[in-house]
This record gives structure tokens, sequence and C-alpha cells, in this order.
């Protein structure tokens, strides 16, 4: 069943036959590539009724001639006015995902009903009264001094999009206010996304205002459409950095037309972004860690860490990384558990917190804001210890023990109990949990192998 639109049942209803209409869009649509693209179905007058995504056009596209699609209240209601369908090929899931956003706003079909309501729909904005222009996804959209794309029908999609484009075009996503004159910011310490090459780094100073909205430019070009442009552009500027011996320059450039060329390949756009289990709002949660932990400053960078095991045997770990309040999956990383025999949850979370942050030390690599520790104290004491006798300076170190939600923290004997509802709590079990299943999941690739083997 297509999920990638939720068209509501407007209360018109149809039996579970396909007409004579029905049959030939179906043929048709039989005919459709298997690629990423957007289709559009029209009723008898030639209208278009519904614009919709798909990763494989023919299979998600025929599935609306199917008797699930005629039961499901989403679709129900209007599958039996489809008579006629047409099809776009998109090169990626990113292109097919900025197309359907783009025929939805200028078309306006009838069943695409919930794009019509500008106001609760996610946006991507780009700033564009700042030197180093931020871009971001936003569901309350600034009228002023800003370039709006949108709006988008899914937001998990949306989010894993930025991030495919971020890793070509290294735009920021931070609210620093970077003023390029400003000499304070050579001195500044960038964030993780700068370690990860996916980001420029502008606070830095590791790029110019020009060189940053040059890379701007690009990707309005490529949000607008403009793909075939704007690589020509970028080959010109190759052949040009080449002719004037700027061979760094020209392998830059080289890289960055072979990303886009091969946009398909940077990966599923559900993939990148974990869909979010409950409701949780991002900025409330990290400003509500901020005013709970008594931190100075809203934190961006949240690393969580579990253990998983099987009676004492394949002790495996988990890390995850949050950025800016959702899950970024490029920053995941798993552990074997090297130097620990039998169950012993303790000694295996000093191991995993002595390697991770050894290794980030020994890099000069950035550490997260957090790092939350699946448990209670006993679990934070062995993480605190790790870093002690590492004698390396730590973030700041939590844990949240399941049994009643409780936040422990080093400097106090008693641990913090929030409210249920509070966003502060809710995002630490979204951490908490996004660590314990991604344990897990690792756990059951060894387990598995051990059985095969």
């Amino acid at each position: 069943m297509p999920d990638d639109d939720k068209p509501a049942n407007d209360g018109e209803d149809c039996r579970f036959e396909l007409t004579a209409s029905m049959q030939r869009a179906r043929e048709k649509v039989r005919a459709f590539p298997q690629t990423p693209g957007v289709y559009l179905m029209k009723d008898d007058a030639g209208r278009v009724i519904y614009v919709g995504k798909a990763t494989n056009l023919r299979s998600r596209a025929g599935s609306y001639f199917l008797k699930a699609a005629q039961q499901d209240s989403r679709t129900a209601g209007w599958v039996c006015n489809i008579a006629d369908a047409d099809c776009i090929e998109c090169d990626s899931e990113v292109d097919a995902l900025l197309v359907e956003s783009r025929l939805i706003k200028d078309i306006q079909p009838k069943y695409n009903k919930e794009l019509k309501d500008d106001k609760t729909f996610p946006y991507l904005m780009i700033t564009t009264h700042e030197d180093f222009p931020r871009v971001e996804v936003t569901r309350e959209p600034k009228d002023r001094a800003v370039k709006l794309y949108g709006p988008f029908a899914n937001v998990t999609a949306l989010r894993g999009a930025l991030q495919v484009l971020q890793r070509i075009f290294l735009f920021r996503t931070c609210s620093l206010d970077i003023v390029e004159e400003d000499p304070r910011w050579q001195w500044f310490r960038p964030c993780l996304l700068a370690s990860i090459k996916q980001c420029s780094a502008p606070c830095n100073q590791r790029t110019t205002k020009k060189e940053y909205r040059h890379s701007i430019r690009r990707l309005q070009l490529f949000l607008e459409g403009r793909k075939r442009t704007l690589l020509g552009q970028m080959r010109n500027e190759m052949l040009l950095a080449s002719n004037a011996l700027e061979f760094e320059r020209a392998a830059r450039l080289r890289d960055e037309i072979h990303m886009l060329e091969t946009l398909d390949q940077r990966g599923r756009l559900d993939t990148h972004v974990q869909p979010e289990v409950f409701f949780i709002d991002p900025k409330k949660g990290l400003t509500g860690l901020r005013q709970v932990l008594k931190l100075a400053k809203k934190p961006r960078t949240i690393e969580g860490i579990d253990i998983a095991h099987l009676q004492g045997g394949e002790t495996v770990a988990s890390l995850v990384q949050f950025i800016d309040g959702l899950p970024f999956k490029p920053g995941y990383r798993r552990y074997k558990i090297r130097d620990v025999h039998g169950v012993d949850d303790f000694q295996s979370i000093y191991e995993v917190v002595a390697r991770r942050y050894r290794r980030l030390y020994d890099e000069s690599s950035e550490f997260p804001d957090i790092l939350l520790i699946d448990g209670g104290k006993g679990q934070l004491h062995a993480a605190l210890a790790a870093f002690q006798e590492q004698q390396i300076e730590p973030p700041v170190v939590i844990s949240l023990a399941k049994r009643n939600e409780e936040i422990y923290t080093p400097d106090r004997d008693e641990p913090l109990r929030l409210s249920r509802h509070a966003f502060a709590l809710r995002l630490l079990q979204y951490v908490r949990d996004e660590s314990h299943r991604f344990a897990q999941y690792y756990h059951h690739i060894l387990r598995t192998k051990s059985t095969l083997d």
C-alpha cells in the first residue's frame, strides 16, 4: 500500500471492481519503468487527481489497482476515479521527492489534500540574509529573508534527502550567527559535521563567504530541478581549474560531479533518518536538556551507548549519534567486546567508552555534547572511570535507567525524575531506545552467523 502520501477519504465510495477506464490505466502502468520517479493519476476528463513519488514506478503505481487500495480508508474513496496514468522518470529518490513537491504545489491535485495546508507540512528553508546561509527543515517558515522549497509530504524522506545533499554541498544546519569579518571565529571549534566532511565549517573560517555562497547557489539550482545546468557549470569550472593548474580544486569538483551523477547510490532516504516512534519535538527536547542539566548552551550532538549479550556470549556494544535531536545514521558504530568474559555490563561499558573516546581524543576529533549510557548509577560510574583512567576530560555524561526512567548525573546522589511528558525525557528515551535497537540488531547478526557456522 503506498505510503509516500496519505490522501484522505472524502466520503465517496466504490466497490472492488475495475472499470474499463481503470483497466486501461492499469495496463498503461504495467509498462512503467522500474526506476525512481513520480506518477500522476488522472480522471476521465484528463485532470490530475493525485501525484506520488516512488522508488519503483511500476510497483508503486500498480498497487492502486489492487484490492488493498480499494479497502484502505486513505484511498478507497478515490481510486475508482482513476482513468489514466502517466509517470516522470527521475535519476534518484531525492530527485523524485523534489519533483513530487513541485508538481503538487503547481497542480494542486484533488486528492493530495494534505499538502494544500501549507502551515502544517515541512519546508526546506535556506536563510538568505546571513553571510553563511543555513539550511533547515521547518514547519514554521519565515516570511522574509529566506528561500523556501516545498511543502513536502514526508518529513522523514525530506530529512534523509537533507543528509544526502549535505554530503555533496557541505552546507551548515546549525543556528550560529557567523559573520565573516569577526576574527573570533578563527578559534571556534567546529562540530562533528566538519570532522566527517559533511559541512565546510564556516564557523572555523575553513571556507570564505564567496565560496560558501557559491555552494549554496549550486544547491538551489539542484532544488529547482536544474540538475543538468548545474552539472554543465561544474564541468566548465573543473576544466578552468585544471587549465589554471588548480588541481586540488579540479579534483574536488570532479568528486562533487560524480556524487551528483550517482545520487541514486548515496543511499535510500528512509535509511538515513529513523522514523520517530512517538512524537518528539527535537528543538524543545534540546532546550529542555539544557535547562535540566544546567548546560551553558543548547546541546547539538548526543551519543548513546548500549550493551547486548546472550547469556554472556557474543557481547556487543552499540553507539548511536543524534545531531540536532535527530538520528544521524552515518555516525552509528558497533563494537565487539574483547576483554570481558561472561556477563559484566559495567566492564563492557568501560571498554567501549575507553576505545571510542581514546580514538577521538588521539585524532583530535570533536566529542559529543552529551554522552548517554543505558543503565543506572553503576553504568554511569563505569563510563566515568574509563575517562578518568584514560586521563581524558569527558563531555557531559549521564545515564537513563529504564525501570523508572530516572536520569543519573555525576554531580547528584539522587536521580532526576522528569515528567513522562517532558520533551527532554522523550528525547533521551529516543536516543536510549535507538541504541538498544541497534545493539540488538548487531547482536542478532553475530548470533545468526555463529549458529550457521
